[in-house]
């Protein structure tokens, strides 16, 4: 009796130690291509965020795992921005604002991506484009979400051009 009572506790045992947690999927942004951003732009007004990304650079690949794949910044980036992801050494044609973009050899990248970073190519860069149009403001380097909240909530906003960025800071209060 003692045996059968010591397997079964031994399989019941075994059962809970390898029993899964439900897999609930990673959250993930909905990435539209730039083409899209600029068809939905002529609808409804929104900030557009880029992320401007190589395939060689390790830490665009650490952003998009560990920042844009947060359900935080994932809810919230789709629900408040066209997002955009565009490697900056593409060398398809690229179209905004009625200009085409091709690939500039001097640079090794395309010159939408000279464009928008105002020719100081960093990866990876966090592009806001504000919905009313204007020059694209280029944020340089890695984020975790918590340094991602303050930025991409300064635009979701729309805080920028009405509010100076350290008036905004200094009552900026995170949540992630």
């Amino acid at each position: 009796m003692q045996k059968v009572k010591r397997l079964f506790l031994y399989t019941a045992l075994m059962v809970f130690c390898c029993a899964q947690k439900p897999v609930t999927p990673p959250k993930h942004i909905n990435w539209i291509s730039l083409e899209q951003a600029a068809g939905n732009l002529s609808r409804e007004k929104k900030p557009v965020l880029i992320d401007l990304y190589t395939d060689w650079c390790g830490w665009c690949k650490v952003m998009d795992k560990k920042t844009y794949s947060n359900a935080q910044v994932a809810d919230y980036v789709s629900a408040k921005f066209y997002a955009v992801r565009i490697n900056a050494e593409t060398r398809e044609q690229l179209s905004w604002n009625s200009k085409t973009y091709g690939f500039n050899p001097n640079y090794r990248s395309n010159d939408f991506a000279v464009y928008l970073t105002h020719g100081q190519l960093e990866f990876p860069t966090t592009i806001f484009i504000p919905a009313e149009g204007g020059e694209p403001q280029a944020i340089p380097g890695y984020m975790t979400p918590k340094d991602f909240e303050l930025l991409v909530k300064y635009f979701g906003e729309g805080a920028y051009g009405r509010i100076p960025f350290e008036e905004y800071r200094k009552d900026f209060k995170a949540s992630w």
